[in-house]
């Protein structure tokens, strides 16, 4: 068990999120927009700096870039999985990439979203991730 300051109150019914892309600006816009709807976020901006992050914190859902400088999106999806994380997985895709992001849901990952997405888009798909994982590992709370 960890412990958080800022995990008190009404914090700890925040959807919490792990967003992974390593376009520094792209993930600091999204982020805020994020937090201001009420998620509470965390930034990895590679692959690597996203699996630390899985180590030390439980997630409800993670926002996986496809394309990566250090490693793709498959390949940390690959890793979450022989992790057994709990969270949902949302891959993010450039135009071009479906066929991979279609492969990461053979690989377990809840959804795709071609980028740019909108943010009502994502934070749907956010929403019903969160669902399917309280449905998957709590059955009781349906």
């Amino acid at each position: 068990m960890h412990s958080q300051e800022k995990n008190s109150g009404p914090e700890k019914d925040r959807i919490r999120l792990l967003l992974v892309d390593d376009e520094e600006g792209y993930v600091n816009v999204l982020s805020n927009r994020l937090e201001k709807r009420n998620f509470q976020v965390t930034k990895a901006f590679s692959g690597g700096d996203a699996i630390k992050a899985v180590r030390g914190e439980d997630f409800d859902v993670a926002i996986l870039d496809l394309k990566m400088e250090d490693m793709d999106g498959i390949e940390v999806l690959k890793i979450f999985n022989q992790m057994g994380l709990e969270m949902k997985i949302i891959m993010l895709t450039g135009h071009g990439s479906q066929e991979a992001a279609r492969e990461g849901i053979k690989l377990g990952a809840f959804d795709y979203l071609t980028k740019p997405c909108e943010l009502h888009e994502l934070i749907k798909k956010i929403h019903e991730a969160y669902a399917k994982r309280i449905e998957t590992f709590n059955p009781e709370k349906k």
